[in-house]
């Protein structure tokens, strides 16, 4: 099955030789501004949201990235796409393409687009049986079903939807028919956990979707807990200061103590996915790069008054 051809370079406005600072930086960039939460034009910016996120679930990953650009430079935004001959499977097995010699399905639903699974999708098909979850039947004239078989793909999670859960629908397209499930995600899930609908694979097997948490401009994930950088200026470090930080619910004031070291991280109880993370402000101290004539007497004048040796 042909489908539209992504240009990730191009979705993050980078070159095809950018560094992994060059990328995240690109990313950064469109997803401060293409976020839902502060968007005006909601659809346009989740889709767009989307988008980004895919091409950066990519580029970002050196051995996804590298597959990507084995197809080259030459492919046009746009065009329809079939993998060459000979070209691999989905990321990580030899399996065929989706509408490949080997047949197979495809998700809607889940944040990716039909070029992402054809190339990255998990499309992996479980053991299982014959007329269930167990073995053949034990007649040899016993009628049987089809094969009882799990199936599993990735889905992509917002981290506001991993925060207080949501519910989706998903599709499972295969060459006969199309079945659509809601799938509920409940909050506090984590990169990597599994999602199990049972009984909507295939003969009675079960679905399974991987979550897949979706890139953020402002924080990183570890585990339940979010992780917010925060610059200072020397001043706020050492005499202390009050300042806001955002959150996946809005802004909330935290309090730098006098003394605050560079690399020290404060935590925020229960702002971070679900009920049992936290948001943990990692503080990082920024020296001004160009200052005044004025502001480098007063440097000076700090220099020449101040006890303080970072030495000893």
């Amino acid at each position: 099955m042909a489908v539209q051809y992504k240009d990730y370079y191009q979705s993050l406005g980078v070159p095809r030789t950018a560094s992994e600072a060059e990328i995240k930086k690109g990313f950064r960039k469109l997803a401060r501004e293409f976020h839902p939460d502060v968007a005006k034009d909601k659809k346009r910016a989740e889709e767009k949201f989307k988008e980004i996120n895919e091409a950066y679930e990519v580029l970002s990953d050196p051995a996804k990235r590298a597959k990507y650009d084995e197809l080259g430079a030459n492919w046009k935004s746009g065009a329809e796409f079939r993998p060459p001959p000979g070209y691999g499977g989905g990321y990580g097995g030899g399996q065929a393409f989706r509408g490949g010699p080997a047949g197979g399905f495809e998700f809607g639903g889940t944040g990716f687009s039909d070029f992402f699974e054809q190339l990255f999708g998990a499309q992996r098909r479980a053991g299982g049986g014959w007329g269930g979850r167990g073995g053949p039947g034990g007649f040899a004239d016993e009628q049987v079903a089809e094969p009882s078989r799990d199936i599993e793909g990735d889905i992509l999670v917002t981290l506001e939807e991993a925060r207080r859960g949501s519910v989706r629908t998903v599709t499972v397209r295969r060459e006969n028919r199309t079945d659509s499930h809601q799938v509920k995600i409940p909050a506090g899930v984590t990169e990597g956990q599994k999602l199990r609908i049972p009984g909507r694979g295939e003969g009675g097997g079960d679905l399974y979707l991987h979550i897949k948490l979706a890139k953020h401009p402002d924080y990183e994930v570890d585990g339940h807990n979010l992780i917010y950088e925060l610059e200072l200026a020397p001043w706020e470090a050492v005499l202390g200061a009050e300042m806001a930080v955002p959150t996946l619910e809005g802004r909330v004031n935290i309090k730098i103590p006098a003394g605050t070291a560079s690399g020290q991280k404060l935590r925020v109880r229960g702002r971070g996915l679900g009920k049992n993370g936290d948001l943990l402000v990692a503080l990082k101290i920024v020296v001004p790069v160009k200052i005044t004539e004025a502001e480098r007497k007063l440097w000076e004048q700090l220099a020449h008054e101040s006890k303080f040796d970072p030495r000893g």
